[in-house]
């Protein structure tokens, strides 16, 4: 079974940077896609940024286009989210997933999740 760890959330001010790390573990994840999802306090979890695993091509939610960046390290099995220029709003929970086939914006999508790491914004 597939294990997510997900790290490097925290406090920070409007305009600061965050890189959050999600290390995987278990089996072979080479054919699949890894997603940030994040949820708020009151909201629906929500697609944040994608990669497919093998082919390393990468998806973004239009809010944070030209501001976040995913990638990933093959040698490690860790999944990335460099956050830059962070607002208030991207206040949540973070959570890593993968997954196997389907719409990459769609939670159903992703087999397994981890816990999640906390990122607040101060304004």
């Amino acid at each position: 079974q597939v294990q997510l760890v997900e790290s490097g959330g925290g406090l920070v001010q409007a305009g600061d940077s965050l890189r959050l790390s999600c290390v995987t573990s278990g089996p072979t994840i080479g054919g699949y896609t890894m997603g940030w999802f994040r949820q708020a306090p009151g909201k629906e979890r929500e697609f944040v940024a994608a990669i497919r695993w093998s082919a390393g091509s990468t998806y973004y939610v239009d809010s944070v286009k030209g501001r976040f960046t995913i990638s990933r390290d093959n040698a490690k099995s860790t999944v990335y989210l460099q956050m830059n220029s962070l607002k208030s709003e991207d206040t949540a929970v973070y959570l890593c997933a993968s997954g196997y086939g389907g719409p990459i914006n769609t939670p159903s999508t992703y087999t397994y999740w981890g816990r999640g790491t906390h990122v607040t914004v101060s304004s």
